[in-house]
């Protein structure tokens, strides 16, 4: 019998992650109508492999099964397989992931399902390795049982049945949407109070599982970033002055800036840690990581005046901006885990520099651990002994092969008292002392970098620069206007309102989902914030258009997190085997595209003159309302949205030529959880000039009859859609909003 599928087809796929496989001898191919086509053919189950460029289980399942001849025979005569770059396609991965989730009760990647021809999974699981391990089969022992079964009729029916279970399990997750109304208990959203015990819900059920001990969540094993839970804890404190929610809040900042999840010499975070400690992560670093940390810290600064909140989150942007931004502005998507090092470092080889000469191999963290002599060899006495004992870096290290992950493992204090020097002086040593060693460090092997260019990351890494740029200044907020250029030139179609998912060295894929247009709409309306310039306003405005008209749906009062497939350009092919179409509910490393959509549909709500924004977001959130108030901590982008429909958070409208450099500097400052600063120009002769660009016929509501006083640059705060006096003082407006909400 002739194979499925005659060669690897991915050597023209530009996907990094596809393109690690192409030399594979599994015949792999991209997702499409023609590899399902192809299964039907040969009646045969399809295999789908889903992952990502920088995973380091990925590398590993690949090294030991995919680019094994033996394996890729049974593979090849048995299966089409299918390679699924998941931040390419998240609507596959979603799915997919649904089902592990709900069948096996966890997921990650490498994914790994069997499926029926139609695309429907009827066995999944994530890493298998090559042989039997702590009761997991081998991955090739596993195909060929799977094979054997395909071809028993009686087995084949119950393979079947189950995919039919599965699928229909997960389409009921993804695609839930009550009726209008059930929904809210069947009560219209003023009766649903959505904003009163949410936020204080979820900030509650975040202490129940704060590790009081390291910070973060929960006291055993892996340890996440989890940017939304740190947010809700900030903005629960600020409300009700709860101090756990505090302590919560600001023990996990500083457990993860003190940890080896936090590139202690470079800058920037990797993607989790692997122990409760935070020391050892999993090295590969993220754009995302490296955008909704920041502002989570950008916060913390803002809430509690520690300064050094505000350098880490300068840190990590200037990673992003050093190691992942393109030239012309738009920012790549990871750094590997991985780089060549010499056989045996830690033991009879430096590997500061990768000799050359030397057999080498890929090792997961080498370009950022350390060892004892690599520091020696960099810096001379005292510097060399405070570093290690700074960072930890001793004999036998914290890592594999005797390395050291740095954290911080002494204080200055400490170090100044160890030996009776000032601490300004112990200060200024170990800042020469880790320029050198980040120096040094630029010569080792660098981790492969993926450089696609996200539209939805992207979007994430404009709202964290534009953040910065208010209260970091210059030169924040001119790189997420780059970044928004980019995005815009190269990935949206003016003429058809069309977003793009990817660009790669001028190859375009597409089209976008939900979290590309809600993502980059919200960046879009953070410059405009940060800048005062309408034009990214007009394009927030244009993105949030498409999301109603591409991906709500108003009988289900919902929004999608794909269009309706019919909808779907004809590039974006497999679409017919994809068996559900999702929502995004949950915040995970990112935050639920369902939740950003509806919270920026209801900020740009006031820069429109009817209610069409503002009604969209209201449904979604009533139509999910059950769900929220079910489990509000899993939920915080919506609970987020459902606040901002419910009381209409705190807007400052500000009537000026340019926001006064006074004032960006207080509003930077100033925790303002959620603010609109929404500038306009002093005059309405200047505010008809900026209608006619944004395409209004009239002054929206946040800038209607809010002129300036005087000739003076005027401000007007408002917060539950009550509002101050015009104020040419932005001290005396936001004295405002304290006194009234020490007043509640």
């Amino acid at each position: 019998m002739s194979q499925p599928t005659e060669r690897n087809r991915l050597a023209s796929e530009a996907s990094p992650y596809l393109q690690q496989h192409a030399e594979n001898p599994v015949n792999w191919q991209p997702w499409s109508d023609e590899a399902f086509e192809r299964a039907r053919e040969h009646d045969v189950p399809v295999f789908v492999s889903i992952g990502y460029s920088s995973c380091h289980w990925c590398h590993v399942m690949a090294e030991e099964s995919f680019e094994d001849e033996s394996v890729a025979a049974v593979l090849n005569e048995s299966f089409v397989s299918i390679k699924v770059d998941r931040e390419e396609r998240p609507d596959v991965d979603s799915a997919f992931m649904t089902v592990s989730q709900l069948v096996t009760g966890g997921g990650g990647w490498p994914l790994s399902a069997w499926c029926t021809p139609e695309g429907k999974p009827f066995y999944v699981g994530t890493y298998f390795p090559p042989e039997p391990r702590r009761n997991q089969p081998g991955f090739r022992d596993l195909c060929e049982r799977i094979a054997d079964s395909w071809g028993d009729p009686e087995q084949r029916e119950e393979m079947k049945r189950r995919a039919e279970q599965w699928t229909t399990s997960a389409r009921d997750e993804l695609e839930s949407a009550p009726t209008p109304d059930s929904a809210g208990d069947s009560n219209p959203l003023g009766e649903v109070h959505l904003e009163d015990d949410l936020l204080g819900e979820a900030a509650a059920a975040a202490i129940r599982g704060y590790d009081d001990e390291y910070g973060g969540f929960g006291s055993g094993g892996a340890k996440f970033p989890m940017p939304g839970r740190i947010d809700l804890l900030m903005r629960a404190y600020a409300r009700n002055g709860r101090d756990a929610a505090l302590t919560a809040a600001t023990g996990t900042l500083d457990g993860m800036a003190a940890g080896g999840v936090y590139d202690q010499i470079g800058g920037g975070f990797h993607r989790y840690a692997v122990d409760r400690r935070w020391t050892v992560p999993h090295f590969e670093k993220m754009l995302y990581d490296n955008a909704e940390l920041p502002m989570v810290y950008l916060d913390g600064y803002r809430l509690t005046g520690d300064p050094s909140y505000a350098r880490v989150a300068s840190e990590s942007l200037g990673f992003a901006d050093r190691e992942l931004r393109h030239e012309d502005g738009g920012f790549f998507s990871t750094l590997d885990a991985r780089s060549r090092f010499p056989v045996g470092r830690g033991k009879e080889s430096s590997g500061l520099s990768g000799n050359s000469d030397a057999e080498t191999e890929a090792v997961e963290g080498a370009f950022y651990v350390w060892t004892p002599d690599e520091v020696d060899a960099v810096l001379d006495e005292p510097a060399s002994s405070l570093a290690k004992e700074r960072y930890g870096i001793r004999s036998g290290g914290n890592f594999e092969r005797g390395t050291t992950v740095p954290t911080v493992s002494a204080s200055v204090a400490e170090l100044a008292d160890e030996r009776d020097l000032p601490a300004d002086e112990i200060r200024e040593i170990l800042t020469e002392a880790r320029v050198a060693l980040f120096e040094a460090r630029e010569s080792r092997p660098r981790p492969a970098r993926d450089e696609k260019v996200l539209a939805s990351w992207n979007g994430r890494a404009i709202s964290a620069f534009a953040s910065a740029g208010r209260t970091l200044g210059e030169p924040y907020a001119e790189i997420a206007s780059d970044a928004l250029a980019f995005c815009r030139e190269r990935l949206y179609d003016e003429a058809t309102g069309g977003l793009a998912r990817r660009w790669l060295d001028g190859d375009v894929r597409g089209p976008g989902y939900l979290d590309d247009y809600a993502f980059l709409a919200r960046g879009a309306l953070d410059v405009y914030a940060a800048t005062g310039d309408p034009e990214p306003l007009g394009f927030a405005l244009e993105l949030a258009e498409s999301i109603v008209a591409e991906f709500h749906d108003a009988d289900d009062g919902t929004i999608y997190f794909t269009r309706e497939p019919e909808e779907i350009a004809s590039d974006h092919t497999g679409d017919d085997a994809l068996f559900a179409r999702p929502q995004e509910f949950t915040d995970r490393s990112t935050p639920s595209s369902l939740g950003v959509a509806a919270e920026t549909l209801a900020l740009l709500d006031g820069f429109r003159t009817d209610r069409r924004f503002a009604e969209v977001a209201e449904t979604v959130v009533t139509t999910h309302s059950d769900r929220i108030r079910a489990s509000p901590l899993e939920h915080v982008s919506l609970v987020r949205a459902s606040e901002r429909v419910a009381s209409g958070g705190i807007e400052v409208t500000i009537a000026a030529d340019g926001i006064p450099d006074e004032w960006q500097e207080t509003l930077g400052e100033r925790y303002l959880p959620g603010a609109l600063i929404a500038p306009r120009p002093p005059t309405d002769e200047k505010v008809g000039a900026w209608l006619d660009d944004l395409g209004l016929d009239e002054t929206p509501p946040i800038w209607a009859g809010r002129d300036v006083v005087d000739g003076e640059p005027t401000v007007y705060v408002c917060e539950g859609r009550t509002c101050s006096p015009p104020e040419t003082d932005l001290d005396s407006a936001l004295e405002w909003l304290a006194a009234r909400r020490e007043s509640e």
